[in-house]
């Protein structure tokens, strides 16, 4: 929920077109910072539960010290990547001023990946009660820098935002590494038989990550190109429940990859479906009692919370709060194929969202504004139910 409050601060503090700024800066920057990520720590979660299990602590040191080479080369990579986007900004996108802010925003792919590791260090040894907390921490970070610099202009609000996580990478770190000291520290072992598999499991998780940036932050870049500024900005808005709903399941997924991750390699697979079946009944209930009373109260909530300013894009706020509900109820789709060594179903599941999502957001956007684009994300969030549904009833089978 702190994400969602730092955009609220950053919609209601900045000017129409300099949040449109804000968002495609924004958007950019986490967009390449997760396409060109290697996603290791998820290899590193499976695998480090399956050493740990074994007690082959040789294998377990080696696999942590090249997942965290992958990761911060992959952060140099992710700076490198914004860089030639600000570069390239003015050729791409209507809306000017994007150079500047870009550039220094660059550095927040380079000081923000070896959190990754950290985090994955933490989830192997059970500590998701921690991770939670520091997640949280670095959100609270991220937050109080918005807050700071959003009356300052957008250069010293991202100076404020990478300074903000230069202080989270380095909590975060020193931490884990107390913990990582914790374990059996035998010379390092190859990964020997094991490395091929690791190799196809990380390329695999690797394209399901840049698929689900691509749905989380593709659609405001797209929006930005076919769509006025002022409608950039109310689209960005209007993405507040997608974001409340991918914080609120947060702390659950964490939960679920941790959990069902151990169970399935201690050979206990009734009991992480189980587990799963809990969380969607659960996030199902939740969703049907919430959904009608904020469609409804939406009109008023947007003043309260946006200020008037953004009663305009009241049909974009619904729609995106129906994809939503659907993105919350479906959000174990990122942690259940990792759990049970089947990344290839992610990238299937999100390659059909992403083959929904892009043209629709295109076209219903370049006509509808802001709430057509949020109609576009709708159609990819409910084509990824539709396989997650057909392929949980097999996986049962």
């Amino acid at each position: 929920m702190i994400g969602f409050s730092a955009t609220v601060v950053a919609a209601r503090e900045l000017s129409k077109a300099d949040f449109a700024r804000f968002a495609l800066v924004f958007g950019t920057t986490i967009l390449l910072q997760q396409f060109v990520d290697l996603t290791i720590d998820e290899v590193v979660v499976k695998y480090g539960n399956r050493y740990a299990a074994r007690e082959q602590w040789g294998r377990f040191q080696r696999l942590f010290r090249v997942g965290l080479v992958i990761k911060t080369a992959a952060g140099a990579a992710g700076t490198l990547a914004v860089v030639g986007a600000a570069l390239l900004a003015p050729w791409i996108w209507t809306t000017h001023g994007l150079r500047t802010p870009m550039l220094v925003a660059s550095l927040i792919p380079l000081v923000q990946q070896p959190e990754g590791m950290a985090g994955a260090v933490l989830l192997v040894r059970n500590r998701y009660d921690l991770r939670g907390l520091l997640l949280l921490w670095s959100m609270v970070l991220r937050f109080a820098a918005i807050v700071a610099g959003a009356a300052h202009g957008l250069v010293w609000l991202f100076a404020a935002v990478v300074a903000a996580q230069v202080v989270s990478m380095l909590t975060v770190g020193s931490v884990a590494l107390a913990v990582y000291r914790r374990y059996p520290s035998p010379p390092s072992a190859p990964l020997a038989e094991d490395a091929r598999e690791i190799r196809r499991f990380a390329i695999q998780s690797t394209l399901a990550s840049g698929l689900m940036s691509l749905r989380t932050s593709l659609p405001t870049l797209l929006v930005g190109v076919v769509a006025s500024p002022a409608q950039t900005a109310n689209f960005r808005a209007a993405q507040a429940p997608s974001t409340a709903a991918a914080s609120l399941s947060a702390p659950a997924r964490l939960v679920l990859l941790a959990e069902q991750t151990r169970d399935i390699e201690h050979g206990r697979r009734d009991r992480a479906l189980k587990l799963l079946g809990r969380y969607i009944l659960a996030s199902s209930m939740l969703a049907c009692l919430v959904t009608p009373v904020v469609w409804w109260a939406m009109p008023t909530l947007l003043r309260w919370i946006y200020k008037p300013k953004y009663v305009e894009a009241t049909s974009a706020f619904r729609v995106m709060l129906l994809a939503a509900m659907v993105q919350l109820v479906f959000a174990w789709t990122k942690s259940f194929p990792v759990s049970i060594g089947r990344p290839g179903l992610r990238t299937v599941g999100q390659v059909l969202e992403i083959a929904a999502l892009v043209p629709a957001v295109v076209v219903l956007g370049s006509i509808y504004g802001a709430a057509g684009a949020s109609g576009g994300v709708l159609a990819g969030a409910v084509m990824l139910a539709a396989f997650w549904s057909i392929a949980l009833v097999r996986l049962r089978v």
